[in-house]
């Protein structure tokens, strides 16, 4: 079974800012979110974006106590979803994700991920797109992400 990739707002936000939201579509096909997350997002979505409720509302309600409303009905959604990865770039988010035992990527992750799986040629162009906008990416991040691209010289 492939993995599902659920997304939260930011991933939308961040690659639709810099114009570079068919990065998702051309890594993963397809990619799951819920009804808050497109609230959040406050546009529509393309089609190739599935949108799905987490049945677990009162696992929901809990989560929010924590993060906010799109991470948490990411989360719940991924709690119920086999063999899923969420995109999460809140650091708090990504600490809940990981102790509940749910993988997770930020955007720079799937950014990554395009140059591997040869969607994109090269990261250091969406850096630079990333670092024009309020998106945070310390110089440790982007040292990291460039080695895992194999783009350090």
């Amino acid at each position: 079974m492939p993995k599902t990739i659920i997304s939260d707002t930011s991933c939308f936000i961040i690659l639709t800012n810099i114009g570079e939201l068919d990065i998702l579509r051309k890594v993963y096909g397809e990619v799951i979110t819920t009804p808050e997350v497109a609230s959040e997002f406050g546009e529509p979505l393309p089609a190739w974006v599935i949108i799905k409720s987490a049945t677990d509302y009162y696992r929901q309600a809990i989560l929010e106590v924590q993060i906010d409303k799109g991470e948490s009905s990411a989360i719940a959604l991924a709690l119920e979803i086999e063999n899923s990865t969420v995109i999460l770039d809140d650091l708090k988010a990504r600490k809940m994700a990981e102790h509940l035992g749910i993988s997770y990527s930020g955007t720079i992750g799937v950014v990554v991920k395009a140059k591997l799986k040869g969607v994109i040629p090269s990261i250091k162009p969406i850096l630079q797109k990333l670092k024009q906008t309020d998106f945070r990416i310390s110089l440790e991040l982007e040292t990291e992400a460039l080695g895992q691209a194999k783009e350090l010289p």
